[in-house]
């Protein structure tokens, strides 16, 4: 049967589907979404070829994959002939591993992917070959296998395409009617294949050293590219088990934009994951670290601790520990810092967690729960922040932008007014010694009263909240009435009084407390004891990410915090549909 090819961007895809039935064309346009959430790329050119190929690789591979892309070195598998291609091994050698960290420093510049390189057949030499014989089950099927090997037959049912299929389903888990495309990226001029020698491992250096148990520590939040080079150089070296420390608690809280850490649990889950699918063959202990050593100093069957660059001091005081608890020092295995060229302002040049959250600020960081009793306009931002946080620029901002404004904490100093709707219930609650002589209400000897004293604080907020709800509800009933598109609902206390039944998403200031602090002892003249009160009467800035759609941060320059708020007025507009 004759088929129709389609070549763009480097890619060779079939026009017809197995068996005849429904023609699938894909070929898309530059930015089209990916065709396939999974799929296994297969490398079969020499190791010195394929460094300099993996660039344009890469980038073919990531226009038909939009998610989970499993990678497996098989330099020198052949394609051709009669006989089933069989997986080999390939020595875990300085070359190789070098290799796998080009591979994950060149995807790094596809973002949407995960990438994910097969080390099941990269092995040290304590290892034996039948090891390879197994299927093995990954944790995300691959829809699609890709590889380089080329051909001159680009027909759909070529004898190349037909083995690959073969070779996948034999040796992975991949699903039934298994799709393979063949990569025809456009190479920088080089030397032709054929006049390549045969691939053979480069054995002058050594292979790497291997250890029957290997140590390693870190936070491992949103686990990027960066972390799998150091969890491959782990698992490379490791030949029985591999025991990672999560850390956990008090070893967070000086981490930049803690507040937006994964919960141990599901970095747990990601980290055990992306590791038996890698290398399954391996035994893994992942444990809680709320210290700096946790039980590297004390287990006495470890004998290598991997580090990087930024933590080899620790390394060496881990073995200091060792030795005073009568145990071996551990081999020390340090590998480098990877550089992200593309790191933006404020940002770490190195791939980081960090930078990664930091490119969360502004963004949709959980879709809001659509209530159909909610009006649709105006949409409603209900925008919240510790005292402190910066809450009030964000808001003026978004009023700059185009939004609709309600100052709820002005609100609030109106119900308190004389003859406000609150006013003559806090007097008579609180007594006429927090009126200033004109008859107003001293908020600072008021607030003196009720902050640090949950009673009171309960009492004072169970008479103005419900009056402020109203006062809100009116100004939200203006903004409808004026037609306007948003709102900013902009309310310190919006979480702890329950007023998101009159938002549709929760944006959240937020600061370190220690500038949080600083702040206010500056604006309103407060001691430390004192602003310290005043910020554990409020939830602290885990609680409220909780309950938040969208976090801005404003502890650096005003520009940055209003680049935030640009960036997230602009991803709103585009979830209601306005252009």
């Amino acid at each position: 049967m004759a088929t129709t090819h389609f070549r763009w961007a480097g890619v060779a895809l079939p026009g017809q589907a197995r068996g005849g039935g429904e023609r699938r064309t894909l070929a898309r346009p530059l930015g089209a979404m990916s065709v396939f959430r999974s799929g296994l790329l297969v490398l079969t050119a020499p190791l010195s070829a394929l460094s300099l190929r993996l660039v344009p690789i890469l980038a073919s591979a990531s226009r038909i994959v939009e998610d989970t892309l499993y990678i497996h070195l098989q330099p020198g598998l052949s394609l051709t002939g009669s006989s089933q291609p069989r997986s080999t091994y390939v020595p875990a050698t300085p070359e190789v591993y070098s290799l796998i960290n080009k591979l994950y420093v060149d995807a790094d510049t596809h973002s949407h992917l995960d990438v994910r390189v097969l080390l099941t057949n990269i092995r040290n030499q304590s290892l034996t070959p039948q090891s390879l014989s197994s299927v093995q089950n990954l944790s995300h099927p691959p829809e699609v296998i890709l590889t380089d090997f080329q051909t001159s037959d680009g027909g759909q049912y070529n004898p190349v395409k037909q083995r690959l299929e073969r070779y996948a389903t034999s040796s992975y888990s991949c699903r039934p009617n298994l799709i393979s495309v063949l990569l025809y990226p456009e190479y920088e001029p080089m030397m032709d294949e054929s006049e390549l020698p045969p691939w053979e491992p480069d054995l002058d250096g050594g292979a790497l050293q291997s250890y029957s148990d290997v140590v390693v520590g870190g936070t491992f939040d949103r686990l990027h590219n960066a972390h799998k080079i150091l969890l491959s150089a782990c698992c490379l070296l490791a030949e029985n088990r591999l025991l990672v420390g999560l850390s956990d608690k008090g070893l967070l809280e000086n981490k930049m934009l803690k507040e937006l850490i994964q919960p141990y649990e599901q970095r747990a889950e990601k980290l055990c994951e992306f590791l038996v699918d890698v290398k399954p063959s391996l035994r893994y202990d992942i444990v809680p670290l709320v210290d700096p050593y946790g039980p590297s100093i004390t287990d006495p069957d470890l004998e290598c601790i991997v580090v990087s660059e930024e933590t080899r001091k620790g390394g060496v005081a881990v073995n200091k520990k060792r030795l005073e608890n009568g145990l071996s020092e551990l081999a020390l295995h340090e590998i480098l810092l990877v550089k992200n060229p593309r790191h933006g302002e404020n940002e770490e040049e190195k791939i980081s967690s960090s930078s990664i959250r930091q490119r969360l600020l502004g963004t949709l960081l959980q879709p809001p729960q659509k209530d159909p009793a909610r009006p649709s306009r105006p949409y409603v931002i209900g925008l919240t922040g510790g005292t402190g946080s910066g809450k009030s620029s964000i808001a003026r901002h978004l009023e700059h932008l185009g939004a609709f404004h309600i100052d709820v904490d002005k609100l609030g100093h109106e119900a308190y007014a004389p003859g406000g709707p609150a006013y003559e219930q806090v007097v008579e609650e609180f007594g006429k010694d927090i009126l200033n002589e004109d008859g107003t209400i001293n908020r600072k000897i008021l607030g003196a009263k009720v902050f640090g004293n949950q009673e009171q604080l309960k009492c004072l907020t169970d008479i103005v909240w419900p009056v402020i709800a109203e006062m809100t509800k009116r100004q939200l009933n203006e903004a409808a009435v004026q037609g306007k598109a948003v709102c900013v609902l902009d309310a310190a206390v919006l979480l702890e009084a329950g007023w998101t039944d009159m938002v549709h998403e929760v944006w959240m200031a937020s600061v370190p407390e220690k500038e949080a602090l600083r702040r206010i002892m500056a604006r309103d003249g407060l001691s430390e004891e004192a602003a310290q009160n005043r910020l554990q009467s409020q939830l602290n800035s885990s609680q409220r990410v909780k309950q938040s759609h969208v976090v801005l941060y404003t502890l650096w320059e005003p520009e940055a915090t209003q680049k935030q708020v640009e960036k997230a007025w602009a991803l709103l507009q585009q979830r209601i549909g306005r252009d």
